[in-house]
């Protein structure tokens, strides 16, 4: 881990500032593209130079949480592996949009209650689901480490990729993810827990109650990220943290969907700041605490869609904004190449 995170280093700035003045020579008024050259200008900062497309892939973690024990979701826990396995079967509204964008979709059993057996489903398997964190730590020091340097290694394998979607799918993962935040930043856990997958306000006032007994049961000290990772989150959210800290190794875009994988982002900048770099926000999903993760990480977003379904959804959904920001950088001529007149504006 130690030598993982040594290995993560800024984004090159000098290649985003050459970017920014190539943008600026295109035929337009300075900056009339609002944030597609932001856009455009960090991918090329991330990947050292600007790419002549963009290759992507979406990594879908699932895994299931003892705290669903606790009548924290709308739906029952044998949904997570029902719905792995209609990602297999290419029947999800992630497979559609992962097909309209043209990326890749890798699916990951992190540790799904009923392991779920399939040749599309790629069977990490920590454990099957995490304990209640509400009445002690979810999972191991160790077994968090491990599913990290799991999420990890998948971007390694992923040679000629120049984005990575993140997606998640776990009942009760929205209110691990409650707990992250709450910890992480420091607030009250009723400020960041939501409605998740239709929660009542019955519901929401018991997980928020919920999450409150998991940071008293756990004392965890906000300032050591990875035992915050193993007390209170998920193992799909493990390999997610991972995949985030792998695409800062590799100088890949990170496109961070919901409130989920925001959490496991804020795990992965706190292990490693350097790493929100390479963090793309492709949406501001609907769940109160994504909000705040957002501002936390200094990412604005791509989308404001009012989704709040995961899967990697909104990451699938942003892709092709990215694809136009890079195609704007390439292809868009020069005043100089179009003989049009440069007002300097």
């Amino acid at each position: 881990m130690k030598d993982m995170i040594a290995r993560i280093r800024p984004v090159d700035e000098a290649v985003r500032s050459a970017t920014e003045q190539l943008l600026d020579a295109k035929t337009k008024p300075r900056r009339s593209l609002g944030r597609l050259e932001d856009i455009a200008a960090q991918i090329a900062a991330v990947r050292g130079a600007m790419p002549g497309g963009l290759e992507a892939a979406i990594v879908v973690a699932a895994g299931d949480h003892g705290v669903a024990a606790e009548g924290v979701s709308a739906y029952p826990q044998e949904v997570t592996a029902q719905m792995v396995l209609n990602f297999a079967g290419g029947g999800a509204a992630i497979n559609v949009l992962a097909r309209q964008a043209d990326a890749r979709l890798i699916v990951v059993d992190a540790g799904v209650a009923t392991p779920v057996e399939h040749e599309l489903v790629r069977p990490l398997r920590f454990g099957p689901g995490t304990a209640n964190l509400a009445v002690g730590p979810a999972m191991s020091l160790e077994l968090a480490t491990t599913a990290v340097l799991a999420g990890a290694a998948i971007v390694d394998e992923l040679e000629g990729v120049d984005a990575i979607g993140l997606g998640e799918m776990g009942i009760g993962n929205t209110t691990s993810a409650s707990a992250l935040a709450a910890v992480l930043l420091g607030i009250e856990p009723g400020l960041v827990c939501g409605r998740g997958t239709g929660l009542d306000d019955e519901g929401v006032a018991r997980k928020a109650a919920t999450v409150r007994r998991a940071l008293e049961v756990n004392g965890v000290d906000p300032a050591d990220p990875l035992s915050v990772l193993a007390a209170l989150g998920g193992f799909e959210i493990a390999v997610l943290v991972g995949v985030a800290l792998g695409c800062a190794v590799n100088r890949v875009v990170c496109v961070l969907d919901g409130f989920i994988t925001g959490a496991a982002a804020l795990v992965a900048a706190r292990l490693a700041p350097d790493a929100v770099g390479v963090m793309v926000a492709a949406h501001r999903s609907t769940e109160p605490g994504h909000r705040i993760v957002l501002e936390a990480l200094g990412l604005e977003p791509v989308l404001d869609l009012g989704l709040r379904l995961g899967e990697g959804s909104g990451a699938a959904l942003a892709l092709p904004v990215l694809r136009a920001a890079v195609a704007i950088a390439n292809e868009m001529a020069t005043f100089a190449d179009a003989g049009v007149t440069d007002a300097g504006r």
